[in-house]
């Protein structure tokens, strides 16, 4: 089973420590190969991700009346 992450909207140094240890449990069985394929498409999902909002936020006009 995949471990969950919940951070706050506050971001705290405890959602810091959560962040690692949920990185942890994801890789600390993995080899070498597999860390670095799993960092290599976290990230790309990650920069889709911003990609995806900056272009939203683009297209956001704001009209002030």
């Amino acid at each position: 089973m995949e471990p969950k992450l919940e951070i706050s909207l506050n971001f705290t140094i405890e959602d810091i420590r959560k962040v690692r240890d949920y990185d942890y449990e994801m890789t600390k069985n993995m080899s070498p190969k597999e860390m670095i394929n799993y960092y290599n498409s976290e990230g790309e999902k990650a920069f889709r991700r911003m990609a995806e909002l900056k272009a939203r936020d683009a297209r956001t006009v704001i009209c002030p009346e």
